[in-house]
């Protein structure tokens, strides 16, 4: 799927032209919906609100984003809440607040493995506002985060932050469904910061990106950081993935990027690509007798009860220039001023 995905989207050409009808109808419901939405918000809420996404269908390294954002605020000590739609999961009531122990059946993967990795509240609800009120209403922080929310409008919030994958960049600049363009490129101009998640790019000086020029455009790296059992959450270190044997399995947006990763860890892959928000089974966590079993974290938080015992997942960690860090934390101090004044 994602090969087909990357020829039919991500290349020069736009072989799907002949649903540009579709495409304008596309552009034409989605503004009329955002127009809809932001007439239709409430008043601002009284804490920061930060919204991470993307204008691209497909994966970015939103998620990995979300963890650094909370951290580095947390930091500098605010006290963070992330708010996610929960996609994938299901639950019998919203808000939901999110736990360790929370099934990712009724969550979805991504807020529990943020909840996971960050020790940071996460609550799930389709209606981010709602959710952004319980938040705050309970008093679990001073700051909201967020995930995948940058189309979102009733949620009133103070700084945008646009993902973009490096390698795959803006595709073909059509929207969908004859490219990948949730939203026109018009859009950045009213985002605060651009990201760009390749090591490609994290040496470079960057004022455009893509033929996107922005004044806050930063590079962000996805570093691998250990190797984690799924089911005992015991740590070995990634360099004993050198040589050996792996059928890699990813449900993810991108998971080519991965795939990357682990050839480039020393591995011998074997790629295993499932749809994004795979609910898995056990049957798909098949691997031959010599082969390790590496997932990721995404992933691995919905295999805990069955993952057998040569199951692993890679975590990583993003890596953003210090000024990107200044930046940000001043953007957001800057907002809270104006929210008490």
């Amino acid at each position: 799927m994602s090969s087909l995905v990357d020829r039919l989207w991500y290349g020069r050409n736009r072989p799907l032209g002949f649903l540009a009808p579709l495409s304008w109808l596309y552009r034409s419901l989605s503004e009329s919906r955002r127009r809809s939405a932001w007439e239709a918000r409430d008043a601002s809420l009284p804490a920061p609100v930060v919204v991470v996404g993307n204008i691209t269908a497909g994966g970015t390294g939103k998620s990995p984003l979300t963890a650094w954002l909370v951290s580095e605020l947390a930091r500098d000590g605010w006290r963070p809440v992330i708010l996610s739609r929960g996609y994938g999961g299901k639950a019998s009531h919203y808000p939901l607040e999110v736990n360790a122990r929370t099934s990712p059946l009724e969550a979805g993967d991504e807020p529990v493995m943020l909840a996971l990795s960050t020790g940071c509240p996460v609550v799930v609800d389709p209606q981010r506002r709602r959710a952004a009120d319980y938040a705050l209403g309970k008093n679990l922080g001073n700051l909201l985060v967020c995930d995948d929310g940058l189309q979102h409008y009733k949620l009133p919030r103070d700084v945008e932050l646009s993902v973009f994958d490096g390698k795959r960049g803006i595709g073909n600049g059509a929207l969908i469904p004859v490219g990948p363009l949730r939203e026109p490129i018009s859009r950045l101009a009213s985002v605060d910061f651009v990201i760009v998640n390749g090591a490609e790019y994290s040496e470079q000086a960057m004022g455009s990106f893509a033929g996107i020029e922005h004044p806050e455009i930063y590079a962000m790296v996805l570093e691998p950081g250990a190797l984690v059992h799924v089911r005992t959450g015991k740590s070995r270190p990634i360099s004993d993935l050198k040589g050996v044997r792996v059928r890699a399995i990813a449900g993810i947006g991108n998971p080519s990027r991965f795939f990357d990763t682990l050839s480039a860890l020393g591995a011998a892959v074997t790629e295993a690509a499932f749809p994004d928000h795979h609910r898995f089974r056990a049957a798909d966590l098949n691997a031959g007798e010599a082969e390790l079993i590496v997932m990721t974290a995404k992933d691995a938080v919905k295999c805990r009860d069955f993952a057998p015992d040569n199951a692993w997942s890679l975590t990583v960690e993003a890596r953003l220039p210090g000024r990107f860090r200044d930046a940000l934390l001043a953007r957001v101090r800057q907002c809270s001023e104006q929210l008490t004044s």
